[in-house]
């Protein structure tokens, strides 16, 4: 992250490892569920982000402890649909994830998680595949998301991306 001259911080670069999660329109209600949507504070969300996807599916990425310190989501298409629940990236951002990269976010969601300095870039469909597919196979392997140079770099790898323009101002 670096300053800006107003003071403000601005996010330009967020580094390590990745959590792929795998599947198209993957919605609010998924991330984080209703029942703790009741809390007036957003503290303790990070801790339930997937929960009911993490209790039926015992190896879905949240679950899986190689990516407990994962910073950055790869994802595919819309991923936040649903629910304008301003809860969702709350919940990824307190889980310690600094950034999503995805083919696709819903507006709702991609304007929630920007407010909240969680930025979200795309990619094409090939890209992102072989993202999730190197981070399937080394979990531990560093990325590089560059918001300035709009590419994510992966040891002997880069894509290019892009700042949607709902983000592309608060990247």
């Amino acid at each position: 992250m670096s300053a800006t001259d107003d003071g403000d911080r601005r996010i330009d670069r967020i580094e390590g490892t990745a959590i792929p999660l795998r599947g198209n329109n993957i919605d609010t209600d998924r991330i984080i569920p209703a029942r703790f949507l009741k809390s007036i504070t957003f503290e303790g969300l990070g801790a339930h982000a997937f929960e009911d996807d993490r209790r039926s599916m015992p190896d879905h990425p949240f679950a899986n402890p190689a990516y407990a310190s994962a910073s950055i989501l790869i994802v595919n298409e819309n991923f936040g649909s649903g629910s304008s629940r301003e809860h969702a990236p709350q919940a990824l951002k307190r889980r310690g994830i600094g950034a999503c990269v995805g083919q696709s976010f819903s507006e709702i969601f991609l304007g929630n998680a920007t407010t909240i300095g969680l930025p979200c870039a795309t990619a094409a469909a090939g890209d992102i595949e072989f993202l999730i597919a190197a981070a399937e196979r080394d979990p531990e392997a560093g990325m590089v998301l560059n918001i300035e140079t709009l590419s994510i770099a992966r040891p002997a790898a880069r894509c290019r991306s892009a700042c949607p323009p709902a983000s592309a101002n608060r990247c």
